[in-house]
C-alpha cells in the first residue's frame, strides 16, 4: 500500500497543482527561470531563498495578470525548479498587518469572498510603510518593534502613478458669489499601489488598491525663497509621514490629527478613483464621459467599514455641491443611497469623537458641512418630537463640552441608507443602546450582517489534511459552498471518519508541539488539551479570567499531586496597544505565571503555559488547526463578533465561551449542548449594572478565587517584586467592568466538563464533527452574499471568466 502523504506533501501538492493550473508548465518554468534570472545582481551567481520566493511570487503574478486584465475588461468595458521547497518559500514572505487583530482580516476575508462571488468590488486602504509593530517578549514584558515588511519590497503590488491623484488639507474657506470654496490648501499626492485578488477557480481577479502619501514637487518650496531649499526637501517627510505607520489600537479611540489626517487620505483619494471610474464609460479610458450623477447609486456602493471612513460622507457631498453645483437635496439623497456603515463596536471608548477644532484646523470645508447635515438632522427631528431637547442632545452629531466633539457614528448614521451590525445579539444591543434613538426613527435602515470567514485560507491552505479527509466523503464543492459541511452528519457514527479527524488533529497537534518546542524550549504534551486563547489583549476579552483558571488548576494538582489530572497545554497570544498599560500588566502577568508552573517538578507535564510571541496571521494557520479547545470569553454585550472562534470552529477545536458575539449563532447552528457555554447572558450583565456589582462577594465566598488572589496580590507569581501586581488586583476587587469574577465560578466548572469530555476521546471527537458540520453559515461567501443582495443591490454571479488564452465571446 502506498504511504499516505504528510501534511507538508500536501500543502506542496496543493501549491505545485495550483501553479501547474495557472499554464503549461514548461512555460511556468522558463518564466520562473528568466524571474531568477533578473534577480540576481551581476556580481551573485548563488540564489538565495529569498531570490527564489521573490521569482515564483513573480511567476504567479504575470500569470495573474492576464486574468487580472480580463477580470476589468469583462466588469468594466540549471534548473532550479528542482528540489524547490514551497513551503520554505512561503515562510519567506511578510505577514502585511495593514490593521488591527479582527476588522483588518475580515477585510481580507471578504476581497477573498467579493471575487470568489464574482462581484465588481475593490477595497480600498493605505499602504501602511510601517504595519502592527512586530511584539518581542523581553523577561516577560511586551516590547515592540518596528514592522519593517516593506524592506525586502512587495512583490504582489504594482504602483500606479498614471492614477496619483491630489488631496488636500488646512486652508480657509472662502464665500464666493458661485458658493463657499476651499482654498489656500495644502496638497499631498496620493500615489496608488495595485494587488491583485483572485476569486476560487472563476479566473476572476478583483483589485486592492493602498495609496501611499508622497509630497509634491513644490512642496514647500515657497521657503527656497529665503534660501532654505535644504529644509523645503527635508519638510516633504511630513507630507509622507501621512502613510508612514498604523496606529496600532484596538477598539480605544486616539484622537491625533496624524490619524484624522490618514483618514481624509484614504477617502479624498479613493472618492476621486471613484468617480472618475464612474465617468469613464470604457474600460482603461480616462477621459470623462458621464456627466450625469443621477445613476451613482445605481452604479456604486461604498461600504463604510466602521467609522474610520465616516468622511466619505462630507467628501462626497463638498464634491456634489463645491464641483458639480447640486443643490443640497440632490446631492444629499445621492450620498445617502450611495452610503452605508458597518458598525464593528459597542465599547464607548471606542467609538470616534474628533474635536471640532481640529476639523477647523484641518478640514474647515467639511466642519461646515457636518454643521449643515447636523442643522437639517436635528430640524427633522424637532419636527417629528417638538420640545424634546434632551433627545436632540443625543441624537446630535455635535456633542457640546470642552472641547465640543464631531461623533462620527452619528454621521455614519444619519447619512448611510442601510446600517448594520455584525452579529445578530450585536445588532440587537445597537437597535436598543447605541443607536436606539435612531433606530426609533428610521427602523428599516437597520439591519445584520453576520461576520464569516472564508474557507479558503481558513480551511484548504491551513488545515490541508482536514480539508482532504471532507473532500473524500462529500466531494470539493463546500469550499464555494461552505453549507455542504452539514453532510457530514451522515458520518457521525462512521468510526473510520472519527478516527481520521482524530487523527489529523493529532498531527497538527504533533506539528505545532515541535515548532514550539523549537521556539519557546517548552517540552510539550502533545497528549494534552491544547487550549487557545488568541485575539487582542483587552479587558474585555477577559485574558485575566483564563489566567485565574490556570492559576486554580495549578494550586489544584499542587494540593493532590498524586490525584490523575487530564494534562493541559494553556496558550495565550494577542498584541496590547503600546499605550495600554493594564493590556502589557496582563501579558507580564500570563508570563509569570507561566514561569513558575513550568518550572515546578512536582506539575510535570500535567500543565504548561505558553504566551506565543507576535500572533499574526502566520502564526495562526500552525495554531489554529492544532487547537482542541477555542476560548471565546469576553463579558456578554461586549465582543461585536469575534472571526477567531468561527476559525477554531472549522478547523476542530470545540468552544469554551459565553453567550456572546458569533458565539450565540454558533451554539444555535451547532446545539448548545455541543459547546461549553458559560457565564452571565447580556440580560444578566445588564441587570448586574442596575444592582451594582460587588467583586468582593465572590472573593469571600469562593476559597479557590480568594487563593489565587491572594497568590497574585503577595508576589507568589513575581518574589522580586512582590507588589508587581497591585494594580491588576485593585482594578479585579474595585472597579473590573467587564466583572470576571463573576462568571469565575461558572467558568471554573464549564472547564471541569471540558476535562471529563476529553477523557472520552470518542464522544469528543464526534462534538468536534458536529461543531465542524455546522460551521457552514460562518462563510464569509455568505456574508458577502447578504451584504450584496440586501445592501449594495448587486446578485453575485457565479460566470467564469474565461482565462486569458481563449477569445472573449
Amino acid at each position: 500500500m502506498a504511504r499516505p502523504l504528510t501534511d507538508h506533501e500536501k500543502r506542496k501538492q496543493i501549491s505545485v497543482r495550483g501553479i501547474a493550473g495557472l499554464g503549461d508548465v514548461a512555460e511556468i518554468k522558463k518564466s520562473f527561470n528568466r524571474h531568477l534570472h533578473f534577480t540576481l545582481v551581476k556580481d551573485r551567481n548563488v540564489a538565495t531563498p529569498r531570490d527564489y520566493y521573490f521569482a515564483l511570487a513573480h511567476t504567479v503574478r504575470d500569470h495573474l495578470v492576464g486574468r487580472w486584465i480580463r477580470t476589468q475588461q469583462y466588469y468594466y468595458e540549471k534548473d532550479p525548479k528542482l528540489g524547490l521547497d514551497l513551503e520554505e518559500l512561503e515562510d519567506i514572505e511578510e505577514d502585511a498587518g495593514l490593521g488591527n487583530g479582527g476588522l483588518g482580516r475580515l477585510a481580507a476575508c471578504f476581497l477573498d469572498s467579493m471575487a470568489t462571488l464574482g462581484l465588481a468590488a475593490y477595497g480600498y486602504g493605505i499602504r501602511y510603510e510601517f504595519g502592527i509593530f512586530n511584539q518581542k517578549i523581553s523577561n516577560g514584558w511586551q516590547v515592540e518593534e518596528a514592522d519593517d515588511w516593506l524592506r525586502y519590497g512587495n512583490p504582489w503590488e504594482k504602483a500606479r502613478p498614471e492614477y496619483m491623484l491630489p488631496v488636500h488639507f488646512y486652508g480657509r474657506v472662502e464665500h464666493t458669489g458661485a458658493g463657499p470654496k476651499w482654498v489656500d490648501t495644502q496638497v499631498v499626492l496620493a500615489m496608488p499601489y495595485d494587488t491583485p485578488v483572485p476569486g476560487f477557480k472563476n479566473n476572476t481577479v478583483n483589485t486592492m488598491r493602498l495609496w501611499s502619501a508622497k509630497a509634491p514637487n513644490d512642496f514647500n518650496l515657497q521657503e527656497f525663497n529665503v534660501g532654505d531649499y535644504i529644509q523645503a526637501v527635508l519638510d516633504r517627510n511630513l507630507a509622507e509621514n501621512i502613510s508612514r505607520v498604523l496606529y496600532p489600537n484596538d477598539n480605544f479611540f486616539e484622537g491625533k490629527e496624524l490619524r484624522l489626517k490618514q483618514e481624509y487620505f484614504v477617502v479624498a483619494a479613493t472618492l476621486q478613483d471613484i468617480i472618475r471610474r464612474f465617468k469613464s464609460s470604457k474600460f482603461g479610458c480616462r477621459d470623462p464621459v458621464r456627466t450625469s450623477f443621477e445613476s451613482f447609486p445605481d452604479k456604486v456602493a461604498i461600504q463604510l467599514n466602521d467609522t474610520h471612513p465616516a468622511l466619505a460622507i462630507p467628501e462626497l457631498m463638498r464634491f456634489f455641491l463645491d464641483v458639480e453645483k447640486m443643490s443640497w437635496e440632490k446631492a444629499w439623497d445621492i450620498t445617502r443611497r450611495t452610503c452605508s456603515y458597518t458598525n464593528h463596536t459597542v465599547l464607548p471608548e471606542a467609538l470616534e469623537r474628533w474635536p471640532v477644532y481640529m476639523f477647523e484646523k484641518l478640514l474647515p470645508r467639511h466642519l461646515l458641512i457636518i454643521y449643515e447635515i447636523n442643522q437639517r438632522h436635528l430640524d427633522m427631528i424637532s419636527a417629528l418630537y417638538p420640545g424634546d431637547s434632551e433627545r436632540l442632545r443625543r441624537m446630535s452629531l455635535i456633542e457640546e463640552g470642552d472641547p465640543k466633539r464631531i461623533n462620527m457614528a452619528h454621521l455614519c448614521v444619519v447619512g448611510s441608507h442601510a446600517v448594520n451590525g455584525v452579529a445578530r445579539i450585536h445588532s440587537d444591543i445597537v437597535k436598543s443602546t447605541v443607536f436606539k434613538d435612531f433606530y426609533d426613527v428610521e427602523p428599516e435602515k437597520f439591519q445584520n450582517k453576520t461576520n464569516g470567514i472564508t474557507p479558503r485560507r481558513w480551511l484548504l491552505l491551513c488545515n490541508p489534511g482536514l480539508a482532504d479527509i471532507i473532500a473524500e466523503k462529500i466531494g470539493e464543492d463546500f469550499l464555494k459552498d461552505l453549507y455542504q459541511l452539514r453532510k457530514l452528519l451522515d458520518y457521525i457514527n462512521d468510526d473510520v471518519f472519527i478516527r481520521d479527524v482524530a487523527k489529523v488533529k493529532q498531527e497538527n497537534k504533533q506539528k505545532l508541539a515541535v515548532y514550539l518546542e523549537k521556539q519557546y524550549k517548552v517540552k510539550i504534551n502533545p497528549e494534552s488539551i491544547f487550549d487557545i486563547h488568541v485575539k487582542r489583549i483587552h479587558e474585555y476579552k477577559r485574558q485575566l479570567l483564563n489566567c485565574l483558571h490556570i492559576i486554580t488548576y495549578y494550586n489544584r494538582i499542587k494540593k493532590e499531586p498524586n490525584k490523575m489530572f487530564v494534562p493541559r497545554t494553556i496558550m495565550v497570544g494577542g498584541k496590547a496597544a503600546p499605550g495600554y498599560h493594564m493590556a502589557k500588566m496582563i501579558i507580564k502577568l500570563i508570563t509569570s505565571v507561566a514561569q513558575v508552573v513550568n518550572n515546578d517538578p512536582v506539575v510535570g507535564d500535567r500543565l504548561k503555559v505558553i504566551f506565543l510571541e507576535n500572533y499574526r496571521v502566520t502564526l495562526a494557520e500552525k495554531v489554529i488547526p492544532a487547537a482542541d479547545l477555542s476560548e471565546q470569553i469576553s463579558t456578554a454585550g461586549t465582543e461585536a463578533s469575534g472571526t477567531g472562534n468561527m476559525k477554531f470552529m472549522l478547523n476542530g477545536a470545540l468552544t469554551i465561551g459565553t453567550m456572546d458575539g458569533a458565539n450565540v449563532e454558533m451554539a444555535e447552528e451547532a446545539g448548545e449542548e455541543n459547546l461549553f457555554i458559560f457565564g452571565m447572558r447580556v440580560e444578566e450583565v445588564e441587570a448586574m449594572d442596575r444592582k451594582g456589582y460587588n467583586a468582593l462577594e465572590y472573593y469571600e465566598r469562593l476559597p479557590e478565587l480568594r487563593q489565587v488572589m491572594d497568590q497574585i496580590r503577595t508576589g507568589f507569581f513575581s518574589p522580586k517584586e512582590p507588589e508587581l501586581f497591585k494594580g491588576i488586583v485593585n482594578m479585579l476587587m474595585h472597579h473590573d467592568r467587564f466583572k470576571v469574577f463573576a462568571d469565575y465560578e461558572a467558568y471554573i466548572n464549564s472547564q471541569e466538563k471540558v476535562n471529563n469530555l476529553y477523557n472520552h476521546p470518542k464522544e469528543w471527537t464526534k462534538k468536534v464533527i458536529r461543531n465542524i458540520a455546522a460551521s457552514g453559515k460562518f462563510s464569509s461567501d455568505r456574508t458577502i452574499s447578504e451584504y450584496a443582495k440586501e445592501i449594495w443591490g448587486v446578485e453575485p454571479s457565479d460566470v467564469k471568466i474565461p482565462p486569458p488564452n481563449e477569445p472573449r465571446d
